[in-house]
C-alpha cells in the first residue's frame, strides 16, 4: 500500500530565486570526478580534432574563398586557432567594452 505524501514545495523568493526540493538522489554532475571527465573529453576531442588536421597537411585543401586570395586559410590549424581567439576576444569585449556602455548607478531607477 502506497502511503500518500504531500508534494513538496517549491520556495519562490523575492529576487526571482527559485529553490526546488531536494529529491535525495545524487545525479550525474553533483559527482566532481564525472565533471573532470566532462571537461578531459572536451580537452581530448579538441586536441584530436587540431591534429587530426595534420592528415590533410598535405593534401590540397578546398578553401573558401578564392584560390590565393587567403592562404593563411590553408594553414596548420587555423581554423581552430581562429575560433579560440574570436571567443577569447568576444568575451574579452563583453567583459569590458560592452559593461562601460551599459551599466548603470547603482541609484539608476531610483531617480
Amino acid at each position: 500500500m502506497m502511503k500518500n505524501k504531500e508534494p513538496q514545495q517549491w520556495h519562490d523568493y523575492d529576487d526571482g530565486l527559485v529553490l526546488l526540493p531536494d529529491d535525495g538522489k545524487k545525479h550525474f554532475f553533483d559527482h566532481r570526478k564525472n565533471v573532470r571527465k566532462i571537461i578531459r573529453i572536451l580537452f581530448l576531442s579538441c586536441a584530436f580534432l587540431f591534429l587530426f588536421d595534420i592528415v590533410f597537411i598535405f593534401e590540397h585543401k578546398h578553401l573558401s574563398f578564392a584560390e590565393g586570395e587567403f592562404p593563411i586559410e590553408g594553414w596548420f590549424g587555423f581554423y581552430g586557432v581562429y575560433g579560440f581567439v574570436a571567443c577569447v576576444l568576444l568575451v574579452l569585449l563583453a567583459k569590458h567594452v560592452m559593461r562601460t556602455l551599459l551599466m548603470r548607478k547603482e541609484d539608476y531607477y531610483d531617480q
